[in-house]
């Protein structure tokens, strides 16, 4: 990840046609409270009598070639092209603090536009990552001037990143420096991989809590110190960001584009399921592929992604789908054939595309199995029918252990793999497919279990175990299970008690191979990668090896099931 966002730069500057140089100037914007916004403008040239449509991305990865090549790309569109820098970034004097201002930064901008004599008043947000999520911060509140938002990768700021589902991950730790340091990018410290292994492998072997990962490092980090404030999904994170009813008043077209291993995916569809969820006929598209962080954006996808050749199918350009999609929007043009229904997802393996209107609509019932304490080969088993109630499987991690990972298979670091090694997790398997099937969706499960803790992160990771031994990473979940129920409000385990956890994987469209079968691991997150939790109930930031006490213990009794998304037309037979 360490060079995703100086790589985001480069994907979406690379490709432009000597037309697309128009002639830029830099312009200097206030907002309401007195702050400064710098951003870079491009006009046609020549201009036409008419007035014009504008294209923005309001952006904190600060470049000014780049955004110079990106408005030129949007001038020789026909539109007015606008790259704003975020407060602070650029020529802006303030301090910069990312994804607070946002939402009505944007909206300064768009009033800005709006009053310009080149305006026709209407404007679409195109964006990755962070300016994919500015786009859907200035659809908070719905400015008249925004008609379409089209976006990959858009991140949620307390959902995806700082931390996902609760758990705070380290990931994310050099970032706030690479944004902050200066008006640009720090890409020396951004890249700087070995300081930033060597520091969380040092907090990690230490047992200090996770609220002093900057001690261990030596440099003070104040937005993590930010950040760790607010471990629930509270106020702090939903005023940036549109949040529940908030989507209803979103009536504008949108075009969001994720992949299947991009660590924002998280973010991604929870933009979706909440737009549709409040706005039910909302006209929201989906486009979903084997494409990671990067890729989503990539006007070229790379032909192997870690080890997994991609389908020729799933070469699209995702600028141009873009830019094709406010082309529809803003002048009336087709819509891009890609987008013929509102999900569209690229099937591994299959070299085909699948469509659908939502996204339960692209399988049938999902296939329930029950995880068993029976074994096989070494591995418990997935069966289609319940367990005697005596069933039991117990999982227990040192959390004192210094020298074991947990959960270490999780992250898909490679899609197709070998056999497992490391194992810390309880594998379970269920019997061979017969025929090629076809998974569309996420994997989802509740386990019924007994603990010994007030909590725990739960990992839960799905591979397809391919008939010659190699493996393919499906899915993972991470959970932190006191927040299960509602992130906004952590509510503890009753240790000893029989309780209920639910999960979900994230997205993937896969043709398995004949004979394979699947591989469900179940484990709790214990890495240098992310917050340790040792089951206290106090906040996690502040636990410490001290806390770990007597082993965690988890059973997972009869009942618990796993369900498989199975293709609508094989679940039907």
């Amino acid at each position: 990840m360490t060079n995703a966002c100086k790589s985001l730069i480069l994907i979406c500057a690379a490709a432009l046609t000597p037309a697309a140089q128009a002639a830029t100037q830099e312009v200097l914007i206030r907002t309401r409270d007195g702050a400064t916004l710098s951003a870079t403008l491009a006009l046609p040239d020549p201009r036409p009598a008419e007035r014009l449509p504008a294209l923005l991305e309001f952006t904190i990865y600060t470049d000014p070639e780049h955004h110079k090549a990106t408005v030129g790309e949007f001038a020789a569109r026909g539109y007015a092209g606008i790259v704003a820098n975020v407060r602070g970034k650029g020529a802006s004097p303030d301090a910069i603090v990312p994804y607070e201002h946002d939402a009505t930064d944007t909206h300064a901008m768009l009033d800005w536009i709006g009053k310009q004599p080149w305006s026709d008043g209407r404007v679409g947000m195109l964006g990755g990552s962070y300016s994919g999520f500015t786009a859907w911060a200035a659809a908070k509140r719905r400015h008249p001037a925004l008609k379409a938002i089209a976006v990959s990768a858009a991140a949620i700021p307390g959902q995806g990143l700082p931390m996902h589902n609760n758990v705070f991950l380290a990931a994310n730790y050099a970032w706030a420096f690479h944004v902050t340091n200066n008006k640009t990018m720090d890409n020396s410290v951004y890249e700087d991989n070995q300081r930033w292994t060597r520091m969380t492998r040092e907090w990690f072997a230490s047992g200090r809590p996770y609220r002093e990962l900057d001690a261990v490092d030596g440099t003070p980090n104040p937005l993590l110190q930010r950040w760790l404030k607010h471990p629930a999904f509270d106020d702090y994170w939903q005023s940036m960001v549109p949040f529940e009813k908030d989507f209803a008043r979103i009536d504008i077209p949108v075009l969001s584009i994720t992949g299947y291993y991009d660590d924002g995916q998280i973010s991604a569809l929870q933009y979706f399921k909440d737009h549709l969820k409040y706005r039910r006929q909302a006209e929201h598209y989906l486009v979903v592929g084997p494409y990671d962080h990067v890729g989503s954006h990539a006007r070229h996808k790379p032909e192997v992604l870690r080890d997994y050749p991609i389908d020729a199918v799933a070469q699209m350009d995702s600028q141009e789908l873009k830019l094709a999609f406010l082309d529809h929007v803003l002048r009336g043009k087709p819509k891009p054939e890609l987008l013929a229904q509102r999900v569209n997802l690229q099937v591994m393996g299959a070299n085909q595309w699948r469509r659908g209107e939502n996204l339960d609509a692209m399988h049938g019932i999902p296939m329930r199995l029950y995880f068993s304490d029976q074994q096989q080969d070494g591995r418990f088993t997935l069966s289609n029918r319940a367990p005697p109630a005596t069933s039991k499987v117990v999982h227990q991690v040192d959390l004192a252990n210094r020298n074991v990972f947990h959960n270490y298979h999780a992250y898909p670091g490679r899609i197709i793999q070998g056999p497992l090694e490391y194992v810390t997790e309880s594998v379970f398997a269920t019997t061979p497919f017969d025929a090629a099937a076809t998974v569309i969706g996420s994997f989802t499960g509740e386990l019924s279990f007994v603990t010994n803790k007030r909590d725990f992160d739960l990992g839960v990771t799905v591979f397809e175990a391919m008939p010659d031994g190699r493996l393919f990473h499906l899915g993972y979940a991470l959970q932190r299970a006191s927040y299960a129920g509602n992130p906004q409000k952590r509510r503890l385990l009753s240790p000893g008690k029989t309780q209920k956890l639910g999960f979900a994987t994230s997205l993937v469209a896969r043709q398995m191979q004949p004979g394979s079968r699947l591989l469900v691991l179940v484990d709790v997150q214990k890495t240098p990668m992310a917050q340790v939790n040792y089951g206290t109930g106090k906040d996690v930031s502040d636990e410490s090896v001290k806390d770990a006490g007597e082993p965690l213990r988890i059973e997972i009794l009869s009942g618990s099931y796993f369900e498989v998304p199975l293709d609508n037309a094989i679940a039907k037979r």
